[in-house]
């Protein structure tokens, strides 16, 4: 319990102050704990800002398995608005704006690399789940430079549009 309360206090430091007053000690004072028990869990910046893209990684992964649609495609579109829908993706902002260090964000590559393959030989039409894959990476992008330019109205509508994209 203790990492994930490390992780919030990182993100949330990162959202209030930006990545400048990112440090191990303003995160352990955040936290309300010592510099050393950041240590036991993070031994260095870089390891908390992987440890923050690798959960970010995860819970996406839990939102697109827990949606229920009978293709990869339409889990990772309903996962895709639910996310930018319920703020998280002020969390995917903030913690890969955090690193200037490519290094750090190959979990990020990685995963976008999967998720990007993941199931598209079972798509009944492949072209179109790339299409909408790659639609959903500009919504991400969209509401993370501008999180009022849509509002439920518009996402629902755009989520609707993708869907029959995919055919239903």
């Amino acid at each position: 319990m203790r990492r994930e309360e490390l992780l919030d206090a990182a993100e949330g430091l990162l959202s209030d102050q930006g990545s400048s007053a990112l440090t191990l000690a303003a995160v352990a004072e955040r936290a309300g704990c010592s510099k050393g028990g950041l240590l036991y869990h993070f031994a260095t910046k870089e390891a908390l800002i992987k440890g923050m893209v690798e959960r970010l990684i995860g819970e996406f992964d839990e939102l697109v398995a827990a949606q229920g649609h009978d293709t990869y495609t339409k889990n990772y579109l309903a996962a895709t608005f639910a996310a930018v829908q319920s703020g998280r993706l002020r969390r995917w902002a903030v913690v890969t704006g955090a690193s200037g260090n490519l290094y750090l964000l190959t979990p990020l590559r990685e995963a976008m690399a999967r998720w990007h393959r993941e199931g598209l030989e079972s798509e009944p039409d492949p072209v179109a789940a790339r299409i909408v894959r790659l639609a959903c990476e500009g919504v991400w992008d969209v509401a993370s430079h501008d999180p009022g330019l849509y509002d439920g109205r518009h996402y629902a509508e755009l989520e609707r549009r993708l869907l029959d994209l995919l055919g239903g």
